[in-house]
């Protein structure tokens, strides 16, 4: 069963990371990795320690990630059977 997630007119036009987690439906601590290490779009606040994302920039970052098909990729798969 997949998780409850509400549409993406539900979020703010910025949000926090638990909310950008949710929205992904990633771990909140991974999503602080990302935003680290520049691979998702983020800002901090002047003065703070504080991350904010905006909403449209975390869309664009997803609507590029590339997306595999089901069979695609099968063969980089290795299988490893209980013996």
């Amino acid at each position: 069963m997949e998780p409850d997630v509400p549409p993406e007119r539900d979020y703010p036009p910025v949000m926090d990371a638990a909310q950008v987690a949710r929205l992904l439906n990633l771990n909140i601590d991974y999503v602080r990795k990302l935003a680290r290490d520049g691979v998702l779009p983020a800002h901090r606040l002047p003065r703070g320690r504080a991350i904010r994302f905006f909403k449209d920039e975390i869309l664009d970052w997803l609507r590029s990630q590339p997306v595999n098909h089901p069979g695609e990729g099968v063969e980089d798969i290795e299988v490893i059977r209980d013996r």
